[in-house]
């Protein structure tokens, strides 16, 4: 006894020293230090750092350049004039210096195509950003309402503790006045022992929960948390509203926007088959000088403008054959947002079932867990004015802790069903 009550006194102390924990807090602590989600969110700062019309061609492309070359020559020149020079040692200098600029003008509306597709990428990354993001929610709601679970299975067993250590006072009571055999305290004794067991046992399976939950959130797994919660269920979901919103899924979005990237590939494709036409200038300087020779110095500078048109004519059927592969790409991300959309539809068919049974039952298994508290009270008080016997103690408290088991099982799994739902149907909410 004393180190049962030395056992309380500790977990106490233990749970004094923890630090309160909610869904809210574990979701939040989640979304900020989740891997998965921080490498969604820069995958979608990439695509919204390239959705730039300079990535997509549409820009204007200046360069400068510059040249400046020494030489030292031996030069023997012979003029039709039959003048000659045989000179060693001849210096002479070239700087040239220009900055030009080029910009597209068409080329088969390839530019608008690249921009639009990178547009979608944009659009895409932010999607999947939110798909990771509901995906976290919704592993996160479902760890932390299991650690619920287990402390309310941790409940009915200390309630069957109360029961037994009732029952081991009985019997001690009794002996005392020769009402009562030994047989029957050993027997009350070890019911009473297997449950610390049971209680020990199930305060590991709590820890472990709770530092899964840790481990999910990317928070310290020693860190010291308490959770007081209990499970509430939404009984507000109605079958049409799940089936008709099943296309709001961040990852149905996705898929949908892979197609129109795959369809604005194929035209990106096709536009290499047309005419390209540039427009280019620029202003360049070049300046030559010789210590020797015929020219001794020449200098040229001034502005240049110019178009430029290239026409395809033939390259191997190189870019219709990629623009076949890229019309088969698109029937790819067709098929696999069908496959995605029958997948979603046929769980949510399946979830939505287990969401119904689980509350159909949830109402019945309520009813049997208050009968069964009222039954081992009974029987309890029965036990203490001896009419009734120690065996139906013992099958009123069996009654109840499979009740109690059952009930918190049964609104756990209304709960994930719960979750996946309305996961499904992007409305989870914390």
């Amino acid at each position: 006894m004393k180190k049962i009550i030395l056992l309380i006194i500790l977990t106490s102390q233990y749970a004094a020293a923890q630090q309160s924990m909610h869904l809210q807090d574990a979701v939040n602590i989640a979304l900020k230090n989740n891997f998965d989600i921080q490498l969604a969110k820069n995958n979608a700062d990439i695509n919204t750092v390239y959705n730039n019309y300079g990535v997509a061609g549409g820009l204007p492309f200046i360069s400068a350049t510059g040249n400046d070359a020494e030489q030292l020559t031996n030069l023997n020149q012979k003029l039709s004039n039959d003048s000659n020079t045989n000179k060693s040692g001849v210096t002479a200098n070239n700087l040239t210096a220009g900055i030009s600029a080029s910009i597209l003008l068409y080329n088969g509306m390839h530019v608008i195509a690249t921009k639009n597709r990178l547009e979608q990428l944009e659009l895409q990354g932010r999607e999947l950003l939110n798909l990771q993001i509901e995906n976290t929610i919704a592993a996160v709601t479902t760890q932390y309402y299991d650690v619920v679970r287990q402390q309310q299975y941790l409940q009915t067993i200390e309630t069957s503790i109360d029961i037994a250590r009732k029952r081991l006072e009985i019997l001690q009571t009794r002996q005392q006045v020769g009402l009562s055999n030994n047989a029957d305290i050993y027997q009350a004794q070890l019911d009473l022992n297997g449950l610390l067991q049971s209680k020990l046992s199930q305060q590991l399976i709590i820890q472990q929960a709770k530092t899964d939950l840790l481990t999910l959130i990317n928070a310290k797994t020693d860190a010291d948390v308490a959770i007081s919660d209990t499970i509430i269920v939404d009984k507000n979901l109605y079958f049409d509203s799940v089936i008709n919103n099943l296309d709001n899924n961040p990852l149905i979005i996705a898929a949908d926007q892979q197609i129109r990237i795959n369809e604005l590939v194929e035209k990106e494709t096709a536009a290499q088959r047309y005419p390209s036409l540039r427009l280019n200038s620029a202003f360049n300087y070049n300046r030559s000088q010789s210590s020797a020779g015929f020219t001794l110095l020449n200098q040229t500078y001034g502005p240049s403008v110019s178009l430029s048109l290239t026409v395809p004519i033939y390259n191997g059927s190189i870019y219709v054959r990629q623009q076949k592969v890229a019309a088969i790409n698109t029937q790819n991300a067709k098929l696999q947002k069908e496959s995605y959309q029958r997948e979603n539809a046929g769980g949510a068919v399946k979830t939505y079932e287990a969401y119904t049974n689980a509350l159909k039952q949830l109402d019945t298994e309520k009813e049997t867990y208050m009968l069964s508290q009222q039954l081992l009270d009974l029987v309890l008080q029965k036990f203490q004015l001896r009419e009734s016997t120690i065996l139906d103690l013992k099958a009123a408290q069996q009654s109840f802790e499979e009740s109690g088991y059952r009930l918190v099982n049964i609104s756990f799994a209304a709960k994930v069903a719960e979750t996946e739902l309305k996961r499904l149907m992007n409305r989870l909410d914390f």
